[in-house]
């Protein structure tokens, strides 16, 4: 699998900037049949960063109802990577 297909985009909440402060950890939507194995080399390579672990989550969509019709949002994955100490990602510093 490519590198680019592997991470969709980071995954940016509450939640998640406090993991970044506190554990040096970042969120991301990754591709659903995409493994620990696929994600650390896909952010090692794409962010030119140290990865020490991967944890991921398969994530359920949530249902949704307009009127009578019932609808269903996509399923995906979730990828938590914690990083090296003293290694660092900016997506929004400063804003």
């Amino acid at each position: 699998m490519n590198i680019h297909q592997v991470i969709r985009e980071p995954h940016i909440t509450e939640k998640g900037s406090i993991q970044k402060e506190a554990h040096n950890q970042i969120t991301f939507k990754v591709d659903r049949h995409a493994n620990k194995i696929e994600i650390r080399r896909a952010v090692e390579s794409l962010l030119k960063t140290k990865v020490v672990s991967v944890k991921t989550m398969n994530m359920r969509g949530k249902k949704r109802r307009l009127g009578r019709s019932v609808g269903k949002r996509p399923d995906w994955k979730k990828a938590v990577v914690t990083l090296a100490p003293g290694e660092n990602i900016e997506f929004f510093e400063g804003v």
